[in-house]
């Protein structure tokens, strides 16, 4: 196996908790998969008063019961083929979810299973060829059943990207967003694609087992059919419609939720997650604590972890992490590994027949907020814009974007030898017009993160982002010759848009202020790392000293081509100074130019809405920039 894909896949096969779980399921060298060989037939007296409890057999020496087992706590229930019981004794399970129902079997029918001790079965309906682990609640249920062998949704492709194929990605209980990415953008890679198959055989092998699998302490009430599934510890499954042939994952603390009305099938559902309000989620992966919820469809597509959709469609999609899509939108064909967008409503992300085929696909790129009302055409690859705004009503043609932070929207007027469906595009507007919304989502997402198994980068001014915006901004002053109006001729990354040579300039001077900003910011961590002290050759020649700090090496490269090192340290930090006042200021103002508006529009507006003055992140960023300015002054005080 490939080393990367050895280092994603991170020996996922030796250590699932969800393979060791399905192995219990393949032991048939025991007289029964829960107890082992402590069970024992039914006593005489036992099967007497479990018929006059109104229960039914077709063959009562077929049912084997642990060695304190007692029918006390069973009721009007019938029993076919070879079961397995453990211990009821009829006092109110402690299952979160259980409603305070009795241990034990009640109104149900039960066809070659093994119920762990401390379960509740009432009116569970007919529930077959399951192993059902101890304190299991099984309530007012249609069937939970099995065949006699479950993949339970392992080892489906799904066809990520274009609808047709070439990028599909194998599921397994397990996958995340970075083996996804590999696998679905690495497709010249025939060693790693044919080292994938061999991974997802192995694992499809360990997890297909001869019976179905309802968890420790899980939930299934009030649902319609559950089949070819595992259920997993600590799962509710409340009010479905169907879960079929799926994996649904959970801890005792990252609870997984499917139900009212819920539709899941040929998925694997993640720790944490939930899928609610009549959703949909077929042939598809959530990873942890993502959600579809209210009528959402998510079909052939991955979701990341901290991702939501609600009312909207998703199909054929990688999308990574916090990924927004609260409304009524589309997103078809979309590999969004990065992730940290928004689609708003309306939006249609999904023009991507061209009359042809549904060949053709959309690379969204990090942070990208897709506004009201847009219409994306395909192909288009916004990854070299992170962090861009495709503004309300905009339609976009097939194009590649490589301007981070811009906002593309339709022109004010038309401009000369501009064909009339190009938009405008202005180069670093996000930065110089709405910091505010790029340093807050930077803390949301941090605050807001419930993932455990994936490590994010929250930083948004970190080296590779940093290295778009140079790439950028030398687009921008490379223009050559000074014109009023600029195309994709003479500025390589435009796109099908236009540019004034006013958004030239303010794009240049956008990009400059926080490449510099980042560079010294690194600055400052290295001086605080290592302790130098104004007037000591370690502090004045700190950036032309190599280190093995891969993050401070990239600054220092940002420092030596932009020619910050001739001013000296001290200079510097007392430059940092002014740009976090700028920066401070800026995001204050970002906020409230909307307040402004708000206020001239809607004559409460102030009464229902926090202003920039006492809004608790501006309170956050002063409260940052008045410790950073005191700890540059710390430092330089004295020199």
């Amino acid at each position: 196996m490939s080393t990367n894909l050895k280092k994603l896949t991170g020996g996922v096969i030796d250590e699932s908790s969800f393979l060791k779980s399905v192995q219990l399921l393949k032991n048939d060298k025991s007289r029964s998969r829960l107890f082992g060989n402590d069970v024992r037939s039914l006593r005489d007296d036992e099967i007497r008063m479990l018929k006059e409890q109104g229960n039914v057999s077709d063959n009562w020496a077929a049912v084997l019961v642990a060695g304190d087992f007692t029918p006390a706590a069973i009721f009007s229930s019938s029993f076919y083929g070879e079961c397995r019981l453990g211990r009821f004794d009829g006092t109110a399970s402690g299952t979160p979810g259980s409603l305070g129902l009795p241990q034990g079997i009640c109104r149900s029918t039960v066809i070659n299973c093994e119920i762990g001790s401390g379960c509740a079965l009432h009116d569970a309906g007919a529930v077959s060829n399951c192993v059902v682990m101890d304190g299991a609640v099984l309530a007012n249920n249609g069937s939970i059943s099995a065949s006699g062998s479950c993949s339970f949704g392992n080892g489906i492709e799904i066809a990520v990207g274009n609808e047709t194929g070439g990028r599909e990605v194998a599921s397994f209980a397990e996958l995340t967003i970075p083996v996804a990415e590999a696998v679905a953008k690495n497709r010249a890679d025939k060693k790693l694609l044919d080292e994938y198959r061999e991974f997802i055989a192995q694992y499809v092998e360990r997890s297909t087992a001869p019976s179905g699998y309802i968890g420790k302490n899980a939930v299934v009430r009030n649902t319609g059919t559950v089949e070819d599934s595992f259920i997993g510890d600590f799962v509710s499954v409340i009010g479905a419609t169907l879960v079929r042939n799926s994996t649904v994952l959970a801890a005792p603390d990252e609870k997984t939720v499917i139900g009212h009305g819920a539709f899941v099938a040929d998925s694997c559902i993640q720790w944490g997650s939930e899928v609610t309000s009549m959703a949909i989620v077929d042939k598809s992966v959530l990873c942890e604590h993502s959600h579809v919820e209210r009528h959402g469809k998510v079909t052939m597509s991955i979701l990341g972890p901290n991702t939501g959709v609600a009312e909207g469609e998703v199909t054929s999609c990688l999308l990574g992490p916090f990924v927004g899509f609260h409304h009524q939108s589309m997103l078809i064909a979309g590999i969004w590994p990065e992730g940290k967008g928004n689609v708003a409503y309306g939006a249609n992300i999904g023009s991507n027949h061209t009359s042809k085929s549904p060949d053709q696909e959309i690379w969204c790129g990090e942070g990208v907020f897709f506004g009201l009302g847009t219409n994306i055409k395909f192909p288009s690859d916004f990854t070299g814009a992170p962090y861009s705004i495709i503004a309300t009503g905009v339609d976009t043609l097939p194009q590649r974007i490589g301007f981070p932070f811009s906002l593309i929207n339709k022109p004010a007027s038309q401009a000369p030898g501009v064909p009339p469906s190009f938009n405008e595009i202005f180069p670093g507007w996000v930065l110089a017009n709405n910091i505010y919304s790029v340093r807050r989502n930077e803390g949301k997402y941090r605050k807001r993160n419930k993932a455990r198994r994936s490590a994010f980068s929250f930083e948004v001014f970190r080296p590779e982002i940093i290295d778009m915006m140079i790439g950028a901004r030398n687009a921008l002053k490379n223009a050559g010759r000074v014109k009023e109006i600029y195309g994709e001729g003479e500025i390589p990354g435009l796109g099908k848009n236009f540019l004034t040579e006013q958004s030239r300039k303010n794009g240049i001077d956008a990009y400059d202020l926080y490449i510099e900003y980042y560079a010294l910011m690194k600055m400052l961590d290295r001086v605080t790392a290592v302790g130098a002290k104004p007037g000591s050759p370690g502090f004045e020649g700190i950036c032309e000293k190599p280190s093995d700090d891969r993050e401070w090496e990239h600054a220092r490269r940002v420092i030596a081509a932009g020619g910050y090192g001739a001013r000296g340290v001290k200079k510097n930090l007392e430059r940092l100074v002014a740009i976090l006042d700028i920066v401070a200021d800026d995001t204050f103002r970002s906020k409230q130019r909307d307040d402004e508006r708000g206020v001239r529009i809607i004559p409460d507006y102030s009464d229902v809405n926090t202003l920039a003055g006492a809004d608790s992140f501006i309170k956050e960023t002063l409260r940052e920039t008045a410790a950073l300015k005191s700890r540059i002054e710390s430092i330089i005080g004295g020199a």
